[in-house]
């Protein structure tokens, strides 16, 4: 019987709402009583716990969930499909919560945090049930009104606790606002009849500013609002919306969720957010015109020559294309700061986006949906605190990879998408197409798992015969989690030690014949282990 878990949201993409693109992902309830099993004993070999509770996301060690949704999806998988969902979900990616009660949410915080804390390792948490959020498009849903979203919200808060923690804070929260008019006086496109004109927008930020508050007042919680990313919102005018958020009393911003755009360029559009965010409350208050942004980029260094920047290439600011070329926003920077220095920091999002965005073939299709499943993407920098970058916190992948946007029918009848020629894979459900291209296409390229557990149950389901192979030194420790509830009590030429819902067998390994490396025994019933660490490294199974 596999453990109580947490059905959560995943989303999948971000799209220019400037642009109307409508966004796909599947929406999930949070199981009444749901829990999660603890995670993976630290083995032998992991480096050092946090220093302290207090040191924040940065430089920390990122949790890795062994009942994650891609493990989840690698136990209806073989051959390479498994093994590529085994390698993703060795990987640290961000836990999903968008619905349920008060109640609901902080039990399955909770047990999520707890497994984490079991390890001094860093929980990534994402909340997503704000009122009305994605406008009503494909991840309708959310809270009923504002009372009910800052109940949940406290609910979601009081499950973290003390212990370590980082929110990411609702996505597309910033970037999609219901009747709401930019700085340059703009009616943008998410105009719902259902929610009143006249609050909308006040509405949606004193609902992140409570959700700022509830996190911050937290001693080990990091809380990060949502930046868009270097393709949509122009600097100045996501720094305005971040400030009404509350982002000066959050850890900063996130960039690039579920999106494709080139690291390079969102660390360069998000130091210009930084920038921006200096300027306008430390040197000109509110003068966000005056902030250089990626649609238009003269500046000083280019004699105030500029163009709207491109998103196909990385940036840089001796790049010889000028529209790749960040030299001059730098400079308009440097000129109107003086002596202030950018404080804000961010983080990105770097799962799906090693190779940048798809650059589409024009006038094939009526909608591209570049967001939707792009063929041939690949990962990108795997999930790191220690980015040597002064503003970035970290990269994370706050986006599950191998999992699909939607169906994508780019402006035909469907149900094939054209552009790969068979049907997607419904929002949320495991795409083993596209994370085999996600993991060959990787930048950095990523090294498949080396070792390999072979379980096999004993008839009557309270034994398994495990059978190693890969590097195998004179003794082996094979760290697993167990359902809770689950007691592994022993096993043949190994020593179990069981903590929690955590089992760690150690013993020598078999050198010759068909025989078993071990057999381990339960009390009772033993389910099948989702991952396994041999040695500290994952392994196939």
């Amino acid at each position: 019987m596999t453990p109580a878990r947490v059905l959560r949201e995943e989303r999948h993409e971000a799209s220019l709402p400037s642009r109307g693109r409508p966004r796909t992902r599947r929406a999930l309830a949070l199981a009444a009583t749901a829990a999660l099993a603890a995670g993976l004993a630290l083995p032998l070999t992991a480096t050092a716990a946090l220093a302290d509770d207090d040191a924040g996301l940065a430089g920390s060690e990122l949790y890795v969930d062994p009942w994650s949704t891609t493990l989840e999806a690698a136990q209806s998988l073989s051959g390479q499909a498994r093994d590529d969902a085994q390698l993703l979900g060795s990987i640290a990616s961000a836990t999903w919560f968008t619905d349920g009660t008060p109640a609901e949410v902080e039990a399955a915080v909770d047990a999520v945090v707890s497994a984490a804390a079991a390890q001094d390792r860093m929980p990534v948490l994402v909340a997503y049930n704000l009122p009305f959020r994605d406008c009503a498009q494909y991840s309708a849903g959310g809270a009923a009104d504002t009372a009910a979203y800052a109940a949940w919200i406290d609910g979601f808060a009081a499950g973290i606790g003390g212990r370590d923690a980082t929110v990411i804070l609702e996505p597309d929260g910033l970037g999609i606002i219901p009747h709401y008019t930019t700085l340059d006086g703009v009616a943008e496109w998410c105009q719902p009849a259902e929610v009143p004109a006249e609050t909308a927008a006040s509405d949606r930020f004193a609902q992140l500013s409570h959700a700022v508050d509830a996190f911050a007042a937290l001693p080990a919680t990091s809380v990060y609002l949502d930046g868009t990313g270097a393709s949509w919102l122009n600097v100045g005018e996501i720094s305005d919306r971040l400030l009404k958020g509350g982002v000066q009393r959050a850890d900063g911003f996130f960039l690039n969720a579920s999106n494709y755009q080139f690291t390079a360029n969102s660390t360069a559009f998000g130091t210009w957010v930084s920038q921006c965010i200096a300027y306008v409350t430390e040197v000109v208050p509110g003068d966000f015109g005056s902030c250089g942004n990626q649609y238009w980029n003269g500046g000083p260094a280019t004699g105030w020559q500029g163009v709207s920047m491109s998103q196909y290439g990385q940036w840089r600011a001796d790049a010889a294309d000028p529209a790749l070329n960040t030299s001059g926003v730098d400079s308009r920077y440097a000129s109107i700061l003086g002596g202030t220095q950018p404080s804000t920091h961010f983080v990105i999002d770097t799962s799906r986006n090693g190779l940048g965005p798809w650059q589409y073939p024009d006038g094939v299709y009526s909608a591209h949906e570049d967001w939707c499943n792009p063929p041939d993407r690949g990962l990108g920098l795997r999930p790191d605190t220690t980015t040597g970058v002064a503003l970035v916190d970290a990269y994370l992948w706050i986006k599950v990879p191998g999992e699909s946007d939607g169906k994508c029918y780019r402006g035909t009848a469907g149900p094939d998408d054209p552009e790969r020629g068979y049907e997607d894979p419904a929002a949320g459900q495991w795409f083993a197409q596209q994370a085999r291209e996600l993991i060959a296409l990787a930048d950095p390229a990523i090294a498949p798992l080396d070792c390999h557990v072979d379980w096999a149950p004993s008839a009557d389901g309270t034994s398994a015969a495990v059978r190693l192979s890969g590097r195998l030194g004179d003794r082996f420790s094979l760290g697993f989690a167990v359902p809770e509830g689950q007691k592994v009590v022993k096993a043949t030429r190994a020593a179990v030690v069981q903590s929690g819902d955590v089992v760690t067998v150690t013993g020598m390994p078999k050198r010759t014949g068909n025989a078993p490396d071990t057999v381990v025994h339960a009390k009772s019933s033993l389910s099948t282990p989702w991952q396994f660490l041999l040695d500290g490294r994952a392994c196939t199974s």
